[in-house]
């Protein structure tokens, strides 16, 4: 069956399983724009030729905020964790947050969850801001993370809810744009719409509306795996004062930051939009990385005037204007054999087109901690960070010196997936803050005391077997010393 005989019955389908299973009608019409763009043959590309560098926005380091205006701005701020990540390109099927990233002092485990309910109550008694925390969970995050924070009984504000539901939808066949059936788990049959959903999911949930009743003007929202974007009052200052509806934090790009969206301004009506690399025409892919043209990265931390937003999903229904992206993968993530699908998503921070005003702010590398992969879990876990008294992640090295991170690179075939890494690295982190990288080929077990120098580098074991790292040993450029 064509993608063309497939549109109109697929469709259709699609709408109906979601109407069953009681899906917000906002997400069912953005699904269904989303659908027709897909079927359009509408590339969504953003042409170089057709948009400017976005240069010259404020940086955090020059801010001077008067600190009882800071503090006012923070008082009247909300803060939004995405928490609907399951970390399937780890193994994991529970949520992302629940991962271990520190031990502290007294020996308990710390989760993603049990740091940011750290940094939400060490900010309240730092400053008296209320500090509502709420997090967006999927349909497969939600029981497993309200369990976890059922400790924290005094997380919630004002009767404000600790969490909303993103939406779902289903899977397309990628040779039908038909619905999936996977009778093997028919849970697999859906998918969270991406980040994007954000919009649809505030309306569903009445989020806004509850917030501004609460006295709440300013909402600050992050991705739960990125640690880094802790309360600040400083940006809460700053935001508040610049009047704008909407505000993006831009990391200054570094070698190792060659992927992710950017914002662009069009020439056209010099409106600054969001380009994916995705979006991104591949003529144009050498322009989109070259950080001396584009020298920001989007962290996707993000600051909304609430009364902006309110209007706008008033307005359309929750039903923003997005671009979209399509996301190839099979049915069951788990199994390269089972049918392909294409799951349709956006990115909620896309809608800086949306908002006239809109602005960004050059934020430092602290505030973008994220956890992608079980190499950037190794970092968090390693001495290179350390956890403080208010449950920051604060770096050993000196960035403003311009000291950046190790770079760490683990073999996929042993350390990709979580329970791998785990069993690998089950005496602990290695020391790397005397490190500039960290590379592993092969199938490496790490003793307790390991410590990393320079550009550390192993190789390959003896006719591949499995081997260890003494405890205590060094591992250099040239291996194990």
């Amino acid at each position: 069956m064509s993608d063309a005989t497939a549109q109109p019955h697929g469709l259709q389908q699609a709408r109906d399983k979601m109407t069953e299973a009681g899906v917000a009608p906002a997400a069912i019409e953005t699904f269904t724009r989303f659908y027709r763009i897909l079927t359009s043959g509408e590339t969504g590309l953003i042409r170089e030729e057709d948009v400017e560098p976005l240069t010259g926005i404020p940086r955090h380091a020059d801010l001077d905020i008067e600190p009882g205006a800071a503090a006012e701005a923070l008082g009247r701020t909300a803060i939004c964790k995405l928490n609907g990540g399951l970390g399937t390109s780890m193994g994991m099927d529970r949520a992302k947050s629940l991962l271990p990233v520190r031990v502290a002092d007294d020996g308990s485990v710390l989760s993603f969850l049990d740091i940011i309910a750290g940094q939400i109550r060490a900010a309240r008694r730092a400053t008296g801001a209320r500090l509502p925390l709420i997090l967006m969970d999927s349909f497969r995050t939600r029981d497993d993370t309200l369990e976890a924070l059922g400790r924290y009984t005094d997380l919630t504000v004002d009767g404000l809810p600790l969490d909303f539901l993103q939406n779902r939808e289903p899977k397309l066949r990628a040779d039908t744009l038909e619905p999936v059936r996977w009778d093997a788990d028919p849970s697999l049959e859906w998918c969270p719409p991406g980040h994007g959903d954000l919009y649809a999911a505030l309306h569903a949930g009445g989020i806004v509306p509850k917030l501004l009743e609460a006295g709440f003007r300013y909402l600050s929202v992050s991705n739960s795996d990125n640690l880094g974007a802790a309360p600040d009052a400083d940006i809460a200052g700053w935001f508040a004062a610049s009047g704008a509806p909407y505000a993006a934090e831009m990391c200054a790009k570094t070698p190792a930051d060659v992927k992710g969206g950017q914002l662009v301004r069009r020439k056209s009506d010099g409106r600054i939009v969001q380009r994916e690399t995705a979006q991104t025409h591949p003529d144009d892919m050498v322009f989109a990385l070259d950080a001396e043209r584009h020298p920001y990265f989007h962290t996707n931390n993000l600051w909304f005037d609430l009364e902006a937003l309110g209007a706008e999903l008033e307005r359309t229904g929750g039903v923003l204007e997005l671009p979209l992206i399509r996301n190839e993968k099979t049915v069951d993530p788990s199994d390269a054999s089972s049918p392909a699908v294409v799951q349709i998503e956006s990115a909620m921070g896309a809608a800086v087109r949306v908002f006239e005003g809109a602005t960004a702010i050059d934020v430092p590398r602290s505030r973008f901690l994220p956890v992608k992969t079980t190499n950037d879990l190794l970092l968090l876990r390693s001495d290179v960070y350390e956890l403080g008294d208010d449950y920051r992640l604060d770096a050993t090295f000196d960035a403003d010196a311009g000291q950046s991170a190790p770079l760490v690179d683990l073999d996929k075939r042993y350390y990709k997936l979580i329970d791998d890494f785990t069993a690998r690295f089950d005496a602990g982190a290695p020391s790397l803050t005397e490190a500039e990288s960290l590379t592993v080929a092969g199938d490496w077990t790490f003793g307790p005391g390991v410590r990393a120098v320079g550009k550390a580098v192993l190789t390959e074991p003896a006719e591949g077997a499995p081997a260890q790292v003494p405890d205590g040993a060094t591992v250099g450029p040239d291996g194990i010393a």
